[in-house]
């Protein structure tokens, strides 16, 4: 008989097909309040869930007792309680790696886009203002042969510093819980302490994971260390920037401008002061939303889900690589 597993996610159908040579599969394209008991209902005898953003605490475990595996589709996995699931003898898994080309490719379009004002400027010329923009009050700022700081320099850091430095002879500096060499062996990139990072980057760029230790990693102080100049970026959490200090650093000119794929709350309140800063470039935490890309995600997730009911090791399963209290 075959193990009862949930998609909780809309993903391809070929995703579909490859779990369920192996599995019974109960599919939502997506949970709401209407189909969110039914969820429960089909929870009760779940061996394996697969989907991102359901958050998975000890309230969810407890009805869900047959319950062997948790797939992320994403590379964060601060929905998810850890340390309850290791103590259930629970598996967890992410879809790290996949997309790190995708994000990377996001991120420098944030940063020409903040510093160009392609946005503002599009909106402009679209409105019949074209002979306007011409004025120097329109320019922007040059990107080229700049200083970005990247804080958090895993993967996706990696892929944004190798773009820098090959496509616009940046000067990378960055921080990290570690060195490292690959880095600045293969890009130059200079590590440094957080304070010298924020004076000296013209753009800062935030890749760390949400932990309870990066939780507004960024807030007022740090923002007060960056240039008048200085374009911050976020595709990383929202809740690692501390966003009331993030707009009184806009509103007052502390910094420039910013661009932002995420937000301390999603989907964002349509009264947020920094959808009508026009100094904000604001994404729907869209970084790795290509076909190509969301499909590598999903089916690595799948990979995971089949492989770990099977008894072998997932690919990225993460109780098994990092240290849970």
């Amino acid at each position: 008989m075959k193990l009862k597993v949930i998609v909780y996610k809309k993903v391809d159908q070929s995703v579909l097909d490859f779990i369920q040579k192996t599995c019974q599969v109960v599919y939502f394209e997506k949970l709401d309040s209407q189909n969110y008991p039914e969820f429960l209902h089909e929870l009760k005898d779940a061996q394996g869930i697969l989907g991102s953003g359901l958050k998975v605490d000890k309230s969810l475990l407890d009805q869900a007792p047959c319950l062997k595996i948790v797939c992320n589709i994403s590379v964060g996995y601060d929905n998810l309680d850890l340390t309850e699931l290791s103590e259930r003898g629970i598996m967890a898994t992410n879809t790290p790696e996949v997309l790190n080309e995708t994000v990377a490719d996001t991120i420098m379009g944030l940063i020409l886009s903040t510093a160009r004002r392609m946005p503002e400027l599009d909106q402009r010329v679209k409105a019949g203002q074209w002979g306007n923009n011409l004025a120097e009050k329109w320019f922007g700022l040059d990107v080229h042969h700049k200083v970005l700081g990247i804080i958090g320099m895993g993967g996706i850091g990696s892929a944004v510093a190798k773009r820098a430095h090959f496509g616009f002879d940046m000067d990378i500096l960055y921080h990290n819980r570690s060195r490292n060499d690959e880095a600045e062996q293969k890009y130059g990139a200079t590590y440094c302490s957080m304070e010298d990072l924020l004076k000296q980057s013209d753009f800062v760029c935030v890749m760390t994971p949400l932990t309870p230790q990066t939780e507004k990693l960024i807030g007022k102080r740090e923002f007060k260390f960056m240039k008048k100049t200085a374009i911050f970026i976020n595709c990383s959490r929202g809740k690692v920037v501390d966003e009331g200090a993030l707009i009184h650093a806009l509103d007052s000119g502390e910094i420039h401008a910013a661009g932002l794929d995420v937000f301390e709350k999603e989907p964002v309140n349509s009264d947020n002061p920094l959808l009508s800063m026009k100094n904000v470039v604001a994404l729907p935490h869209i970084g790795s939303a290509t076909y190509e890309t969301r499909l590598k995600m999903a089916m690595l997730a799948a990979t995971n889900l089949v492989a770990g009911l099977q008894g072998e090791i997932p690919p990225t399963w993460i109780n098994n690589r990092i240290q849970v209290k």
